[in-house]
């Protein structure tokens, strides 16, 4: 009888998305919720990005074969898509194909064993999966499964400027100045949010120097607009990647930008400042206050962009083998460890490293990497590919690797518009490098850092 109840994919997003292609492909029946009002909506939201992975990286052979009777035509393969063209020209195409297996406005809030707890064992693994979640007009609905196949990313979940992890202290009182998104400038009300204005940028991954840029580009144009740059560690040598020698060209173009951003001035580092505090000022603007006392001059914006996280509440009564670092599914966490890993060097995974002592239920594409920043969307099509094929009982397809990454690969995440992007945030790493305000754009002494991994 569980055999007869639909596959519950949560999320449609690309992996989501593609899941449920391959679902169908093996002849199961998907059913996907997606809490926004449209297919892609996270994707939507960062629309006027670029990634920095090409068409040819970005589609799922699924997908691709159930889209083929529609006449849809995949666009040049060596081109890089915006997120509103991932979303218009793939994504929404597919769950239109997808039809009513996807439900839109359908926010998942709990995940179960029918009739049983965790903390049950009696029966447990033959009871099938309750999934609640509520509708677009408030109410309330609870649909079985027979496996549950989590995509829902970790787009809702961006992480706080307080550098323990924590809201810095003022820091939700403060919300009204606070963004925790790459702004989109080519908005008339947006850009006239930062034109002329004073804005720290904490972060030191590819979203912050988006950001940097882009805001340099507004300078350009509006006198007045500056940037703080906010990191948590020192300057080095690989702070804005190899440049034009970077293994990934997308990200040492993206580098590049950024540090001519810096270079002409539009833009002061704070280094080695961990935000303890966010202040108002008498004026409304806002004062950054750092765990070693020092505090910042005012800012009248600040933007957040210090990685994301999976939220993990709706599978609380699930029996998840999570790593305590990562918060990724244990056998994967080593794979995928930042300190250890770039986006290429991660190995192709499908559903053993993806299993939880709970069986029948797997996190997927961006979730399954928790709060580490090198998730390729390939190897997002890959674990989809590999986890249907397990579900269908097809243990040979789902441990057989079909995937060749490319030589360094490429990590998803959002970039310049109209410019390829790279890599993902990264505000981990171990040094404490002494406070310091400088201006940046000076080459780094030599014996300074050159390394691409982290310090320790």
């Amino acid at each position: 009888m569980s055999d007869q109840l639909p596959v519950v994919v949560i999320g449609a997003g690309p992996a989501g998305l593609a899941a449920a292609a391959n679902l169908i492909e093996r002849g199961i029946e998907p059913l996907v919720l997606e809490a926004g009002p449209a297919a892609a909506a996270a994707v939507r939201e960062w629309g006027h990005v670029r990634l920095f992975s090409t068409w040819g990286e970005v589609t799922d052979p699924a997908a691709e074969k159930l889209l083929a009777p529609t006449g849809w035509t995949k666009p040049d393969a060596t081109t890089y898509p915006s997120g509103a063209d991932w979303a218009e020209l793939y994504l929404q195409p597919l769950a239109d194909v997808l039809g009513d297996r996807v439900r839109l406005g359908a926010r998942v809030t709990g995940v179960s064993r029918a009739g049983r707890d965790r903390i049950v064992d009696a029966d447990r693994e033959k009871q099938p999966f309750a999934v609640h979640f509520t509708t677009a007009d408030g109410g309330e609905q609870r649909v079985l499964a027979r496996t549950v196949i989590d995509a829902s990313g970790t787009w809702t979940a961006p992480s706080p400027a307080g550098a323990g992890g924590l809201p810095a202290l003022g820091e939700k009182a403060a919300a009204d100045r606070i963004t925790y998104r790459v702004p989109d400038l080519g908005d008339p009300a947006v850009r006239a949010r930062y034109a002329g204005k004073r804005t720290a940028v904490i972060g030191s991954g590819a979203s912050a120097f988006t950001a940097l840029a882009g805001l340099a580009d507004l300078a350009g144009d509006e006198p007045g607009t500056h940037a703080v740059w906010i990191l948590r560690r020192g300057i080095s040598g690989s702070t804005f990647g190899g440049g034009e020698a970077d293994e990934l060209p997308a990200r040492g173009a993206l580098g590049l930008a950024a540090k001519a951003a810096v270079d002409n001035g539009y833009a002061d580092a704070a280094t080695g400042f961990r935000t303890e505090a966010i202040e108002r000022d008498t004026d409304g603007r806002l004062v950054l206050a750092g765990e070693d006392g020092r505090r910042l001059d005012p800012v009248d914006e600040v933007i957040v962009l210090t990685g994301l996280r999976p939220d993990l509440t709706f599978l609380s009564e699930i029996r998840l083998g999570l790593d305590e670092r990562l918060q990724a599914p244990l056998a994967l966490a080593p794979l995928i460890d930042p300190n250890q890993h770039s986006c290429g060097t991660v190995y192709p995974h499908g559903h053993r490293e993806l299993s939880h002592p709970e069986e029948d239920i797997y996190l997927v594409g961006m979730k399954s990497y928790g709060r580490a920043p090198t998730f390729l969307a390939m190897t997002g099509y890959e674990q989809v590919r590999s986890v249907t094929a397990a579900i269908a009982g097809d243990l040979e397809s789902a441990d057989r690797v079909e995937l060749t990454l490319p030589e360094t690969g490429v990590c998803s995440g959002s970039g310049l518009a109209g410019t390829p992007a790279a890599g993902a945030d990264d505000e981990g790493g171990c040094c404490a490098p002494a406070p310091q305000l400088v201006q940046i754009g000076i080459t780094p002494a030599a014996g300074e850092g050159s390394s691409s991994g982290g310090c320790c």
